[in-house]
């Protein structure tokens, strides 16, 4: 049987899944907001990032992750975390909540300096990891998408594909969304060739994306 490109991540082992879970059951704190590149913690540990449309579900994808309801602000409102957001997962990592880009209940002007910190942040974070692309199930890989994923290109940035709201997809609808992912990947030569399928609302893919990031941080 052929391979497909961009294959589903397969399920974590017992060891990997355990790794993962102590990592996000342990101290998960906020650490701060950072508005501009001065602002930002020493580059002492693994960090990983997620990125994605407004509203496409980052924060209640934190949430879910680390089992605190409130940890990271989710809003229905696009666009309302304007800052880069640092979390720390004990002393060995830091979970970094991007700006949403794309479309944003806010000032032009307000849009454009956001917008402008994170393209900044990605291009010039040395103990960045990788880059989670969060995309919503339910749509797909949008226009605005494969312009963070050229800017992740250029930066030389691995970033993996996570699609957030499985659950709220038939499994027809999943096929056809997978293959247009697949597709929209192809093109980028710092896509990590596995995707990540998770629901917030069901726990879908959370034991995998957990053990994902522990595995980032033991590397060393």
């Amino acid at each position: 049987m052929q391979r497909l490109p961009f294959p589903e991540a397969e399920p974590p082992d017992t060891e990997h899944a355990e790794a993962g879970r102590r990592l996000f059951a342990g101290e998960v704190d906020f650490l701060k907001g950072v508005v501009a590149m001065s602002g930002l913690p020493p580059d002492d540990r693994a960090e990983v990032c997620f990125a994605g449309r407004s509203n496409v579900g980052k924060s209640t994808l934190i949430n879910a992750l680390t089992g605190r309801k409130a940890l990271a602000r989710a809003s229905n409102t696009p666009g309302r975390t304007q800052e880069i957001n640092y979390f720390t997962l004990g002393k060995s990592h830091y979970l970094v909540d991007l700006p949403g880009y794309g479309y944003a209940n806010a000032p032009l002007a307000v849009v454009r300096k956001w917008q402008a910190l994170l393209k900044t942040y990605l291009s010039g974070r040395a103990s960045l990891r990788r880059a989670f692309v969060l995309v919503d199930a339910r749509h797909g890989i949008k226009p605005v998408d494969e312009e963070i994923m050229a800017l992740l290109d250029r930066a030389a940035v691995p970033f993996q594909c996570v699609l957030t709201k499985t659950d709220k997809i038939g499994a027809g609808s999943r096929d056809t969304v997978l293959a247009q992912v697949r597709d929209r990947l192809a093109p980028h030569p710092a896509a990590y060739p596995e995707l990540i399928l998770t629901s917030s609302e069901k726990g879908e893919g959370l034991a995998t994306l957990r053990a994902t990031i522990a595995a980032l941080g033991a590397e060393g």
